[in-house]
């Protein structure tokens, strides 16, 4: 039976902005995302049967359909099916080291691992793009998860459009392991304070997103100047996040007390991350923080920015 191991990088948000409300009721955004080095590794192997068989060490991650591992399998055997009675159904292993449900797309980096695994399983010989309107049809960061690196995404988050990639940016990750944010429940809430704001016009949205493309974010990018970068850091939905979670906000605090190039809460959270210019000022930041809230229920992790996505090992 053939079999491949991949890795799955976690993501960040630089910059997540909430522009609207699109035609099919979904928010339309703009974000720049960047993955980590810190992965999940996942492991597929074909079966002789049409079985789709998940296994994961984690206590809180599900085991059937619920997860999008699962479900991008599920995708596949509907989307190929001669590839599946020619090659049979898929054993997938899910090896974790991302926090869950922490607002690192630790989920959907591995449903990008399981689309792309199973194409060299079944030899489909798809692209990039092909893959990427797949994991379209499971999440919006699953487009993402599988090209990495630094990327504008907008629409849904599902349109990806690279950046050049950046290096030497250390990352310092803090996430409570018992607390999780609900991602609708965050946008939800954003959508129901501040829809008063949202333009009503379509071409403000496009216009918006232009202006990201272009605007101080993307060049400080560009310069690779990591300084800039870090001041630059932007996300709205800490507006609705910050006063419902106070142990996020809290932990915000005080990444934000010690050196670093910025500080922000990633996605919709619950997960905090203070950017570094060294692996020295990220082990430092590390060890105060550590210091100073002392709960082992608080998970850290130092990491830097990686110029992939999804890869074979």
């Amino acid at each position: 039976m053939k079999s491949y191991t991949l890795i799955a990088p976690a993501k960040i948000n630089l910059h997540l902005e909430i522009l609207g409300i699109r035609p099919d009721n979904y928010h339309e955004l703009v974000m720049v995302m960047q993955t980590v080095d810190l992965a999940d590794r996942v492991e597929l192997r074909s079966l002789a049967t049409d079985d789709i068989i998940l296994h994961c060490g984690h206590p809180n991650v599900p085991l059937d359909r619920t997860n999008l591992a699962y479900r991008a399998a599920e995708l596949m055997q509907q989307e190929f099916p001669d590839a599946l009675s020619e090659y049979g159904g898929v054993e997938i292993t899910l090896h974790k080291h991302i926090p869950i449900a922490a607002g690192l797309a630790g989920g959907s980096g591995n449903a990008a691992a399981v689309l792309v695994g199973i194409d060299l399983l079944w030899e489909l010989g798809l692209t990039q793009g092909d893959l990427q309107k797949l994991g379209s049809r499971l999440g919006s960061d699953v487009p993402f998860c599988i090209s990495g690196g630094t990327a504008i995404a907008t629409g849904r988050g599902d349109v990806i459009s690279p950046l050049p990639s950046l290096d030497g940016i250390y990352v310092v990750l803090g996430k409570y392991q018992s607390l999780a944010v609900s991602t609708p429940w965050a946008y939800t809430t954003y959508r129901h304070e501040y829809e008063h704001d949202y333009p009503q016009v379509l071409a403000s949205l496009a216009t918006r997103s232009h202006q990201i493309h272009s605007g101080d974010l993307v060049r400080a990018i560009v310069a690779r100047d990591a300084v800039k970068i870090g001041k630059l850091l932007y996300n709205d939905l800490e507006k609705v996040v910050l006063p419902a979670y106070p142990q996020v906000s809290q932990l915000r605090a005080e990444f934000q007390r010690h050196a670093n190039l910025g500080t922000m809460m990633s996605g919709s959270g619950p997960t905090v991350f203070s950017l570094a210019t060294s692996l020295a000022q990220a082990e430092t930041i590390y060890h105060q923080v550590r210091a100073a809230i002392p709960d082992p229920d608080l998970e850290l992790f130092v990491t830097q920015f990686s110029d992939r996505g999804v890869r074979v090992v």
